[in-house]
């Protein structure tokens, strides 16, 4: 398979914190949270040396969760020799459960699982815990819980069904929460980790990140510099970003190749070749491969298989485009970490494999693939395109699947269910804008059910498409909640849609967070 380039733009300084790589979901979302607190942090997998981690000199290591059960023979763990270190260790969730097992505590399975918004009590007399509120809201995501607690430890937290939510052993500086300080519906979870890199660790949090659009485009210039590339581009945020980055390195050495795969939104492909080609003066071939998509799709029920054969097909168009503009060895993708960790990386459990990733042939014709974003977050994503100058409305237009419609349509793919959802969904989102609320939204679209349910239309029966609607609100994707959108706004949606588009006589709205369900439907 092609070499994956990344790019390098964090440069250590001063001080480092080490996020020690179980496996968890929220790994890199852990080194964010930590970044966002001005201290320099690096990821290592949890098979990384005692002598290693002692050598680097970190001021404070911080165990990830992870989907395992430390019981389990086969369980990732670490060395019991890293809390001998004399460094402060913070144990998150599976980390939490990890500290306990290996330092004389109990790991049982609950009989009742704790997942999402979680009511939980602190004692805030514990350095961890200083300025928090005594009764707050934390994200849980377990099923395994500490039963007892290790000798010279502590219990600081609680929730109904947690009798360890946190503990401390103050004097060695070893903490441990089994809930996610680091996903934003933890109501105090960043000042938790704050006092961790401040009062515990003793960070000076002077760490500030360099510009990583002027590092990037320096790093892809000496890296690249000469090499003719092409880049998948689709029109949503991501990839446009990676592409002016590219764009910015290597000029007119790079080549935009947009794949009208016949599964994108009302009017998407002439918005695409218009701003791009026009707007951006960049190298940009349209390929309408509608019918060739569509044929390799067709009775393809299987969201998994979906993924894969859009993956493939794009490769080879982009491979068949490539020979025709000479010697390319490159290909670009947008890809940022929410795409890698669904798709299951490392020891990370896969959710979902994402077609930039999961969906990519060993074969592929290739020397190398470059994902410039591959490390960012969403709302990264879009601070780099603002700096990029792209503007506004691109920046914010809505993220949409590499895969398209194709994973919004639940079970076959036809032209005539495609026609449905486009419309639907064009007429839902031109409500939350006119509502003025597509900023305070930071996703929203329709989907085709597959489910069909009889309906009265003129006094006569009808038997015709539901259409669910799906609204959340995030900062970094690994989690959400749905949307509140007025009902108002909900109504008038419905109501055109049920009016406007035929073939449908059904509108539901999602209120399911993220975890349990993922954002996208399939």
């Amino acid at each position: 398979m092609a070499k994956i380039l990344e790019t390098k733009s964090l440069k250590i300084q001063n001080e480092a914190v080490l996020v020690l790589d179980f496996g968890g979901q929220y790994c890199q979302l852990i080194a964010r949270r930590v970044r966002d607190c001005n201290v320099y942090c690096e990821i290592l997998p949890y098979t990384t040396s005692v002598e290693e981690i002692r050598e680097r000199g970190y001021k404070g290591i911080i165990f990830t969760g992870g989907p395992n059960s430390v019981y389990d023979e086969a369980s990732p763990r670490c060395s019991k020799e890293i809390f001998e270190l004399g460094v402060p260790v913070l144990g998150i969730c599976y980390g939490a459960q990890l500290m306990s097992y290996l330092l004389g505590g109990e790991v049982a399975s609950s009989n009742v699982k704790e997942y999402g918004k979680t009511q939980t009590q602190f004692d805030c007399t514990s350095s961890l815990f200083a300025g928090v509120k005594e009764s707050s809201i934390t994200w849980m995501s377990h099923t395994d819980y500490i039963a007892k607690i290790p000798e010279g430890f502590r219990v600081t937290a609680y929730s109904d069904h947690c009798p360890t939510a946190a503990m401390e052993d103050d004097s060695r500086g070893l903490y441990a929460v089994q809930f996610h300080p680091e996903v934003e519906h933890t109501e105090c979870g960043q000042m938790i980790l704050q006092n961790f890199l401040k009062k515990v660790c003793g960070c000076k949090a002077d760490w500030e990140m360099s510009s990583f659009t002027e590092t990037t485009i320096a790093y892809l210039k000496e890296q690249l510099g000469g090499s003719k590339v092409i880049c998948a581009l689709s029109g949503g945020v991501d990839s446009s970003v990676a592409a002016l980055l590219l764009h910015r390195a290597i000029g007119k050495d790079l080549t935009c190749i947009f794949v009208d795969h016949g599964l994108l939104r009302k009017n998407e492909g002439d918005e695409v070749e218009r701003v791009f080609r026009h707007q951006f003066d960049m190298n940009l071939i349209r390929v309408n491969a509608q019918d060739r998509f569509l044929n390799r799709l067709k009775d393809v029920e299987d969201p998994e298989r979906k993924r894969k054969i859009i993956g493939e097909e794009f490769i080879r168009v982009f491979e068949e485009e490539a020979k025709k503009l000479g010697e390319i060895n490159y290909l670009c993708q947008g890809t940022i970490y929410p795409d890698v960790v669904e798709s299951g990386n490392g020891a990370s459990a896969v959710i979902k494999s994402h077609h930039n990733v999961g969906g990519i042939p060993d074969d592929v014709g290739f020397v190398g693939i470059v994902e410039p974003l591959r490390s960012l977050f969403k709302d990264e994503v879009r601070r780099v395109g603002l700096e990029l100058g792209i503007p506004d409305y691109l920046v914010w237009r809505q993220p949409f699947p590499g895969p398209g419609l194709a994973v919004r349509i639940l079970g076959a793919i036809t032209p005539e269910k495609l026609e449905i959802l486009r419309e639907a969904d064009s007429i839902f989102r031109e409500e939350v804008a006119n509502a003025g609320l597509e900023k305070s939204i930071n996703q929203y679209f329709a989907v085709l059910t597959g489910i069909r349910s009889v309906g009265v239309m003129g006094d006569e029966r009808t038997y015709d498409n539901t259409i669910a609607l799906r609204a959340v609100t995030t900062s970094d994707f690994m989690t959400a909640d749905w949307a509140h959108i007025p009902h108002e706004v909900l109504a008038k949606a419905s109501n055109r849609i049920t009016n406007e588009v035929r073939g449908v006589n059904r509108v539901v709205y999602d209120i399911t967070s993220k975890p349990p369900a993922t954002i996208e439907w399939e």
